[in-house]
C-alpha cells in the first residue's frame, strides 16, 4: 500500500511518499525538486535514511549541504558563470537554476507503483538563465524495492534544436569519509580529467576488471568524472558495512558518472548527461557532452536506485 501526504516544514512543502507494504519512503523538497530523504525501515521498526544528512533541513556549520541536487539544464560549472548560447549570454552558478527553483507539483500517481512528478516550464526561469522554450518533467517512481529518477524534457522551439546537460547528485550517507565502498562493474572508462572544476581536454581511458573503486578516495574533493565507454552491466554497488546500509545504483543508458566527495561522511555517485566547462571554454551548444532535442521533440533518461538494510532479509 502506498500513502502520499505532504508536510510544511518552515518555508519548505515536502512530499512524503510511502511504500508500507516494502518499507520504503521518499521525501521530496519543492524546492529544487529535491530528494532529502531516501530511507527504508528496519527491524526495530526504524526510519534508516540513505542520503548524507537524510530528512535533516538544517543548515550545517561546515562542508556540503544538500542531499541530491537536481543539476540542469547544464552541470557542474561555467566557466566564470557565464557562457554563450546561440550568441546569447547565459549567466549561473554551480549545476544551473533547477535547484534554486520551486517547481509545480503536477500529481501523485499510484497503481502498482507510486510516483511524484514535478515540473519547470519556460516561465519559470529567464532568457539568461536559459534562453529558449524547454520544459522538463521529473518523476521519482517506487516500484517494490527500487526507486527510479526519469527526465523528460520537451521543446517547445518549433524550428531550434535545443541543448542542455542535467543530472542528479545524490549523496549518500556513510559512517565516516573511510568506512563506505564502491564496487564497479567491469568495462572500459574514460577518465575526464577537471582541475579546478574544468576540463583540462586531459583524458585517460581503462580497461577495469570489476570491483572496488580503484581511485584514491582522498583525491575525492577534486571528482572523478567517468565516462562509460564500454560497461555492458552498469550496475554500481556502494556499501557502508558499518550501518548494513547499501545501494545497488544502475546507470544502463547513463553516459558519465562523477564520483564526490569533500572529505565528509559521504560519497556522491552522480549520473550525468553531459560535462562542465572547458578551461578554454567552448561556446554552450558546442559544449563536450552536450544533449539534443530536435524542434518539437522530446528527451527521455532514466536511472534507478535500490536501497538495502543488511538485516533485511
Amino acid at each position: 500500500m502506498f500513502l502520499h501526504r505532504e508536510d510544511k516544514r518552515g518555508d519548505r512543502l515536502l512530499d512524503v511518499l510511502t511504500d508500507e507494504t516494502n518499507g520504503l519512503r521518499l521525501i521530496v523538497s519543492r524546492l529544487g525538486a529535491e530528494l532529502i530523504s531516501l530511507a527504508r525501515i528496519n527491524e526495530a521498526g526504524e526510519w534508516i535514511g540513505f542520503l548524507y544528512r537524510d530528512n535533516d533541513l538544517s543548515v550545517p556549520s561546515q562542508g556540503w549541504a544538500n542531499h541530491a541536487t537536481v543539476m540542469g539544464y547544464y552541470l557542474h560549472r561555467l566557466k566564470d558563470g557565464r557562457s554563450f548560447y546561440r550568441g546569447h549570454e547565459i549567466k549561473g552558478g554551480t549545476h544551473s537554476f533547477l535547484r534554486t527553483k520551486t517547481w509545480h507539483f503536477v500529481e501523485a500517481r499510484m497503481g502498482e507503483g507510486a510516483a511524484l512528478t514535478y515540473r519547470i516550464t519556460p516561465q519559470d526561469f529567464s532568457a539568461t538563465e536559459y534562453p529558449l522554450e524547454v520544459s522538463l518533467d521529473l518523476t521519482y517512481k517506487i516500484d517494490t524495492n527500487k526507486v527510479s529518477v526519469a527526465f523528460e524534457f520537451r521543446n517547445g522551439e518549433s524550428e531550434l534544436t535545443a541543448h542542455i546537460g542535467f543530472g542528479l547528485h545524490p549523496g549518500f550517507a556513510a559512517t565516516s569519509f573511510d568506512s563506505f565502498r564502491l564496487q564497479m562493474p567491469a568495462g572500459c572508462y574514460r577518465r575526464h580529467f577537471s582541475p579546478d572544476n574544468y576540463l583540462s581536454g586531459e583524458t585517460r581511458d581503462f580497461n577495469f576488471t570489476g570491483g572496488e573503486m580503484p581511485f584514491p578516495r582522498n583525491e575525492l574533493p577534486g571528482s572523478y568524472i567517468l565516462e562509460l565507454i564500454d560497461v555492458p552491466v552498469r550496475e554500481f554497488s556502494y556499501v557502508d558495512p558499518p550501518s548494513g546500509r547499501w545501494v545497488i545504483v544502475d546507470l544502463s543508458n547513463v553516459p558519465y558518472l562523477t564520483l564526490w566527495s569533500d572529505g565528509g561522511p559521504f560519497l556522491c555517485l552522480e549520473p550525468c548527461w553531459g560535462l562542465t566547462d572547458h578551461h578554454e571554454q567552448r561556446v554552450f551548444e558546442e559544449k563536450e557532452g552536450i544533449q539534443t532535442i530536435s524542434p518539437g521533440g522530446e528527451l527521455r533518461a532514466s536511472f534507478s536506485m535500490a536501497p538495502q538494510l543488511a538485516s533485511c532479509d
